[in-house]
């Protein structure tokens, strides 16, 4: 039988080499050893990577590409961020929104990024990022999952307007419902919020995914609230705490407890490594604190945990690429997760993880799935994270959506290689300690 497109030699993310994948009608047909069988167009991997996309689960596309708008932020702190971004909101347009949300877009399938929650600013009373981004959504869906939050990024109950326009977002169509209780005027409203908002969603049978305990403050401790709330109403891996920070100045004892707490509730977690690691410790002298949540002790109780990008270019962060390996690679250094296994731990952290949190319908690597696929110029995951490759070739539901040329550097050195393939410096899959 015939297929329209068979990716020859990959090798797949759980160490499996040399296998074939074939595609029909968008989806993967057959996956396996070396097989025969005609295509419309064959790839040959050569060895090389192939994963499904790449998924941020936390990003806040109304706000990307903004750096300097109205000014930059001096203090690099979390609060001027959302100081800056109040300033710039009366000067928001739709269309404006709508254009830098797309060109973020298109950076990001040049990464192989094909999934993002994003979380948008309900505050504004006209909900102007709320309508550019629908549309957004709608414009992109051919060749990108874009999954909204309705986030009340100045209190949900702070606000005065936040709890008429979270649910005039919903109505409109925001699939996601948001908080930020940490902000919330007093810890006893923070609760309330978190309460309130588990409700709603439990009500319209939605997922959650709150900004939670966001802070350096080892009492702000909102995510114990979000795993008892998900857990009295039921809403288990539905919900999402995201940035957790405050976990890193709490006590061990505190979080032997919360722990198995999250787990229980069945919660998912979410760490932003480039943001946390740039915002938090601001006022720390030295020693500073790094920033990240427990990623590794959420891990090892059982809590699925992600990386997200959070910010690119924007009131909190002026870097930023789109590219979920550097979000991977700063986990590793400031988990210190430089164990084989806890580094693909990181890699499936900005790819499988993420894609169950979101719920997205046919993502992986097996016979029936989505044919949404990525080659990378590395071998193993591990590699990638090492070396944040170029994405060779992203492929949509079956057809190439953007190709990049392979790094090659030419050397000019008298008795040395003419060219330079930084992936050829890997070792070896099953190299023992004599090789």
């Amino acid at each position: 039988m015939s297929h329209d497109l068979i990716i020859r030699n990959a090798s797949l993310p759980d160490g499996r080499r040399g296998q074939d994948i074939a595609v029909r009608d968008g989806r993967i047909a057959d996956l396996g050893p070396a097989f025969g069988g005609a295509a419309g167009r064959e790839i040959d991997a050569a060895g090389r990577l192939v994963t499904p996309p790449f998924v941020d689960v936390h990003f806040h596309m109304d706000a990307t590409l903004s750096l300097g708008r109205p000014r930059m932020n001096e203090s690099g702190t979390l609060l001027e961020g959302i100081r800056l971004w109040g300033e710039l909101k009366p000067h928001l347009t739709p269309d404006a929104i709508a254009e830098r949300a797309m060109r973020y877009c298109d950076l990001a399938v040049s990464q192989g990024l094909l999934a993002i929650r994003g979380h948008v600013d309900i505050c504004d009373d006209r909900l102007l990022a709320v309508e550019a981004l629908l549309d957004v959504r709608a414009r992109v869906k051919p060749y990108l999952d874009l999954q909204l939050v309705a986030f009340p990024q100045d209190g949900y109950l702070r606000a005065a307007n936040a709890a008429a326009n979270l649910t005039r977002a919903l109505d409109m169509g925001v699939e996601v419902v948001g908080g930020i209780p940490h902000f919330e005027r007093t810890m006893a409203d923070g609760a309330a919020s978190v309460r309130a908002l588990c409700e709603i969603a439990a009500d319209r049978g939605l997922m959650v995914d709150m900004h939670c305990d966001e802070s350096d403050d080892p009492l702000s401790r909102h995510v114990e609230t979000l795993a008892a709330e998900a857990r009295r109403l039921g809403l288990g891996g539905r919900v999402t705490g995201s940035h957790l920070t405050s976990m890193h100045s709490m006590d061990n004892y505190y979080v032997s407890k919360l722990l198995p707490l999250m787990a229980e509730a069945g919660i998912n977690a979410v760490a932003n490594p480039l943001i946390n690691i740039t915002l938090q410790g601001r006022h720390d002298g030295y020693p500073r604190r790094r920033g990240m949540t427990r990623v590794p002790e959420l891990m090892a109780a059982g809590v699925p945990v992600a990386l997200g990008q959070d910010c690119v270019m924007d009131p909190w962060y002026s870097l930023g690429t789109a590219d979920m390996l550097d979000v991977a690679h700063m986990a590793v250094h400031v988990g210190q997760m430089t164990g084989r296994e806890a580094m693909r731990a990181c890699f499936a952290a900005v790819t499988t993880v993420p894609a169950a949190i979101m719920g997205l319908d046919g993502y992986g690597l097996a016979p029936g799935c989505h044919a949404d696929l990525v080659i990378l110029q590395a071998n193993d995951p591990v590699e990638a994270i090492r070396l944040r490759p170029p994405r060779l070739c992203v492929i949509r539901r079956g057809r190439v959506i953007a190709e990049t040329a392979p790094w090659r550097t030419a050397l000019g050195l008298d008795g040395r290689p003419a060219t330079l393939d930084p992936a050829a410096y890997a070792p070896e899959p099953d190299a023992g300690p004599g090789r």
